[in-house]
């Protein structure tokens, strides 16, 4: 292909930006001629991240609350029987074994649909698999406390149940995003849709500790569940799997989104499972993805405990200050997914630098502030180290979280499966390894906690920073339906080339 001249270049570079929405000089902002960027309900792919943001803010309030209602369900308390004496008592008398393995249960189901998520969305459309799959999950939470007294044994496979409709969840997401996000916002689409899990989990971890203390540890799972089934009917009612069958969407934004996303259908893709294997991009991708989960999912699990055992903060405290990381994280990621794309669109940084820088700072900095958390145990100190550490995670979901949609985005479903499906597996092991480490609830036992994570982020930095691309993959082009040309799919005239 002809080297087009600098002056060519830079002039089909600002035309680029001007058509696909990226042109102005302001940081992160829509430039479609739809209105000013706070008018979010004029663009009909906002409205899908507002709501989006709201089902995944839905799914990690289902998801966390067991980790802050463990805690009431295991604490002894003073109780006086009807003849006056006065015993100590729990509800459930499980040693931390027991309640690792409560707590991983979840996992066991979770891992199981993430491949068959990013399938069905391709097949069923990914707006109703995720609509199907949280109220589901919301459904078997109202269930969870008659269950939980019954039988231990209940309580884990109703968590396994829950597990298997969640898990299609993110599949389901970015096979929504390779149809409605231009190339250009996908960073800060995926990333505000995305932010609404650490919100959830900002929320819903404190609220969780009130509504135990003072309403019993079954309203936590009562009034989530109710929650998310309202979430469901309005999700429903307005999301739609492509921007070509939403009936509200303007004729300016379906042409603006076609166009940026090219000429291509997204019925019976057929997938190259064996060049996903192969494929050192994908790999970098799982790999990172597992880093990432395995720091996120062992504080999200263990962290009000922690804070119980080691700081001796009080119940309805530990749910407050357990939330604290991820209000610093959901803060993180509404600008670090704009930053993203406008370094991109400003052609600043290639999309292979951006998610490569984006994924290893992030990494090699929580590797740095989990060993400063593991030496410096103190409440304050812990607090705020923890929180740089899961917070500055936000950097890396702008990186390689939404790699998937700049590899191969007719595959970016099912290659989230199974990205997703190996980064579970630290939702499974961590709690259960902490569990078998933490047995005197000493403050030696959980520095280890903190070593391990941070061995596994310094490891994802490495390999993340040596494989990645955010360039499509050989595999994945196809051909274009306009002129039967082999193409890039979603060719974008704003896209660069991104060799590093």
């Amino acid at each position: 292909m002809p080297q087009a001249l600098p002056h060519e270049a830079a002039s089909a570079s600002i035309e680029g930006r001007k058509e696909y929405g990226m042109g102005g000089s302001s940081f992160g902002m829509f430039d479609d001629g739809l209105g000013p960027s706070w008018k979010f309900w004029k663009r009909r792919r906002c409205v899908v991240a507002v709501l989006a943001f709201f089902g995944f803010f839905s799914v990690y309030a289902l998801r966390v609350n067991l980790s802050v209602a463990i805690v009431a369900m295991t604490t002894l308390r003073n109780e006086t029987l009807k003849n006056g004496t006065t015993i100590l008592t729990a509800d459930f008398d499980w040693d931390s074994k027991t309640q690792g393995l409560v707590l991983s249960s979840f996992f066991y189901g979770y891992i199981v649909t993430q491949i068959l998520g990013g399938w069905l969305a391709g097949r069923l459309g990914g707006n109703r698999v995720y609509g199907i799959g949280v109220a589901a999950t919301a459904v078997f939470t109202l269930l969870t406390p008659p269950l939980a007294n019954a039988s231990v044994y209940l309580l884990v496979a109703v968590r396994v149940i829950e597990g298997l409709f969640e898990g299609v969840t993110y599949p389901c997401m970015h096979a929504v995003w390779a149809r409605w996000a231009p190339p250009l916002e996908r960073s800060q689409l995926a990333s505000f849709a995305g932010s609404g899990s650490h919100v959830g989990t900002v929320i819903s971890l404190p609220l969780a500790g009130l509504l135990a203390k003072n309403f019993g540890w079954p309203s936590v799972f009562y009034v989530f569940g109710a929650a998310v089934i309202v979430w469901f009917f309005i999700w429903w009612k307005v999301v739609k799997s492509g921007p070509e069958q939403d009936p509200h969407i303007s004729p300016q934004e379906l042409k603006y989104i076609q166009d940026s996303l090219g000429n291509f259908s997204h019925k019976d893709v057929k997938h190259p499972w064996g060049q996903f294997l192969k494929s050192p991009a994908v790999w970098a991708i799982i790999v990172a993805h597992f880093s990432e989960n395995w720091g996120f999912y062992t504080l999200l699990t263990q962290l009000p405990t922690f804070m119980k055992d080691v700081l001796h903060f009080k119940l309805e405290k530990s749910g407050f200050m357990s939330a604290v990381p991820y209000l610093v994280m959901a803060i993180v990621l509404q600008f670090s997914g704009r930053l993203a794309d406008w370094l991109r669109a400003r052609k600043i940084l290639s999309t292979t630098q951006v998610r490569k820088l984006f994924t290893c700072v992030a990494y090699l900095s929580q590797t740095v502030f989990m060993l400063l958390a593991a030496f410096l145990l103190t409440p304050v100190g812990s607090v705020v180290f923890l929180s740089v550490a899961v917070g500055l995670g936000g950097f890396a979901l702008a990186g390689f979280f939404v790699n998937h949609l700049d590899i191969a985005p007719q595959h970016a479903g099912v290659l989230m499966g199974l990205s997703n499906c190996v980064a579970t597996l630290p939702g499974i092991v961590s709690p259960v390894v902490t569990g078998f480490i933490v047995q005197d609830k000493s403050a030696s036992e959980w520095q280890i906690v903190f070593y391990i994570a941070s061995a596994v982020y310094l490891v994802g930095a490495v390999v993340y920073g040596l494989c990645a691309s955010g360039e499509v993959q050989k595999w994945a082009m196809v051909e274009d339906r306009t002129d039967g040309k082999e193409d890039q799919c979603y060719s974008n005239k704003a896209m660069e080339s991104d060799a590093l």
